[in-house]
């Protein structure tokens, strides 16, 4: 690693941690630019484990001793060291978490290549909340989903409040993003899943019912809070599935219905003594995570 210590913080070769709160700049701004950011150590770590490679680094100097020991393969990579005050005028807010890494972006995954390589997914349409997207991806995580994928609307899981909520889960988790529903719903039904929307539907089964019998692709797809689910994809199902309220309360919010989901099937392939087919699992497909362009 090269340290620089920042003396002028307009510098061009700081552009990559400018402006870091305006939320509709650096969404448009990180995609096209091929990067996006990893905040604390733990995340960088995380990124770095899974192949991703660094740009450049942000920094207190204390958190220097716990950091630079990440990037001894990467030599070249600048760190950039300032006193706090000089951070936050340059990000604006302050860096509390100690580190702050912009990341190349790995090369976007195919969304057939990793339907074929899973059998339990996660299907989210145009969640438009980061927070809601990183959470989804840590319970992912958590409880064992093969993959997220995403409609076109969808919010970036690498957007850096999504990787934050995630706890770098959005870098274990193999994501992609889906065509349009003409092409989305058929790929889905030729690949032999069970398209399971979650939404308040007159014919909808009860979630405890429904993981009785689980079918051996199964994606559990959730929309949006208040509109929910479009027309389009709920055409695009096979099958409608709500998760009983009480209290006259309506829905939950819709990372909490995703875990309760994951769990759910999770607990009625256990209760079934479900195998999936050997190498079956995206998990096990290490090579779907692909790696950034060189």
């Amino acid at each position: 690693m090269r340290i620089i210590h920042i003396d002028d913080i307009a510098s061009p070769e700081l552009a990559d941690f400018t402006q870091l709160t305006d939320v509709a700049l650096r969404r448009v701004r990180e995609p096209a630019e091929g990067l996006y950011l990893a905040e604390s150590p733990k995340v960088i770590e995380r990124a770095l484990r899974v192949g991703h490679r660094p740009r450049a680094l942000l920094m207190v100097a204390e958190w220097l001793e716990r950091v630079g020991p990440l990037l001894e393969a990467y030599p070249d990579v600048p760190v950039y060291i300032g006193a706090p005050e000089q951070l936050e005028q340059l990000t604006g807010f302050n860096m509390h978490r100690g580190a702050i890494a912009s990341m190349h972006r790995p090369e976007p995954l195919d969304p057939a290549d990793l339907l074929r390589a899973s059998s339990r997914v996660v299907v989210l349409e145009d969640l438009a909340d980061h927070t809601n997207v990183g959470a989804v991806f840590r319970s992912a995580a958590a409880l064992g989903a093969d993959a997220v994928l995403l409609t076109p609307g969808c919010a970036d899981p690498l957007y850096r409040r999504a990787v934050r909520v995630s706890m770098g889960a959005v870098l274990q988790v193999p994501w992609a993003r889906l065509p349009d529903w003409r092409e989305a719903g058929p790929l889905f039904r030729e690949l032999g899943y069970d398209l399971t929307a979650f939404a308040l539907r007159d014919d909808a089964e009860d979630l405890a019912d429904f993981v009785e019998d689980l079918p051996e692709r199964l994606a559990l797809m959730f929309g949006t809070e208040g509109p929910g689910l479009s027309r389009r994809a709920l055409a695009s199902a096979t099958r409608t599935v709500l998760i009983p309220m009480e209290h006259g309360v309506d829905s939950l919010n819709v990372a909490t219905a995703a875990a309760l989901a994951m769990w759910a099937v999770r607990t009625g392939d256990q209760r079934a003594g479900a195998k999936r087919p050997a190498g079956d699992t995206a998990r096990a497909q290490s090579h779907l995570v692909g790696e950034a362009p060189a």
